[in-house]
């Protein structure tokens, strides 16, 4: 009985399992399931490269306000920055450097990268949600995609191309984890902002699988 008592689960916990269904919405849309299975060119994954720079840019360009802040400063470490690798990568896919006056966000992309702005400024506990669903997810499955990416477009090993994937500075990841699942459960909140949080956390898994679906209607697949 105990282990079902919201108020003795670590949030840690709560907020894995809350946003469970959300998370497996993300990972079962058609564009996701074509890039993983290798049925889409290189092309569409650096398509989908060019929509992470957007919101990476939103997330990283707040994380400096935020580095004193009670309840987002513990989780913003320089070592999960994301930029500088996924702009190497840009540079790879693109052929050249320039390419951030070409590129364009998708609507979808645009509001989720919006929102990420907004509650950076507005609420950390929201940052807090969208970071953890961002980098905690690049840690996890994201390897998978790195893994995809270089057997099927013949990326270097962790090179250019896939090194928004490869966390140099984090040399444990599984012990990473572990500390940052720690800090969610020592989160300066009470249970209704965790609540707020949690809910904050479904929706950017829904702001994802938006991005996603509009993946997919550039890229269907022609069989």
């Amino acid at each position: 009985m105990a282990a079902s008592d919201p108020a003795r689960t670590p949030f840690s916990t709560l907020i894995r399992t809350a946003s469970h269904e959300q998370h497996t919405e993300a990972e079962s849309t058609s564009f996701m399931a074509d890039l993983l299975g290798g049925r889409l060119g290189v092309d569409a994954y650096r398509r989908y490269t060019e929509q992470l720079w957007f919101l990476y840019t939103a997330l990283e360009e707040a994380a400096g306000p935020l580095a004193d802040n009670p309840v987002a400063g513990p989780f913003i470490r320089t070592g999960l920055f994301r930029l500088p690798a996924l702009e190497r990568d840009l540079d790879h896919l693109h052929g050249r450097s320039g390419w951030r006056t070409e590129i364009r966000p998708l609507p979808a992309t645009r509001a989720y990268a919006a929102r990420v702005s907004q509650v950076a400024r507005d609420w950390p506990g929201g940052y807090v949600a969208h970071h953890y669903t961002r980098y905690l997810g690049d840690l996890s499955g994201g390897q998978i995609i790195r893994g995809k990416a270089e057997r099927t477009w013949g990326f270097t090993r962790k090179g250019d191309g896939v090194r928004f994937y490869v966390f140099e500075q984090i040399g444990n990841p599984a012990a990473f984890k572990r500390d940052y699942r720690e800090r969610l459960d020592e989160l300066a909140a009470d249970d209704l902002e965790k609540q707020r949080v949690v809910d904050e956390c479904k929706r950017a898994f829904a702001l994802n699988t938006a991005v996603f679906r509009e993946l997919g209607e550039q890229f269907p697949l022609s069989a």
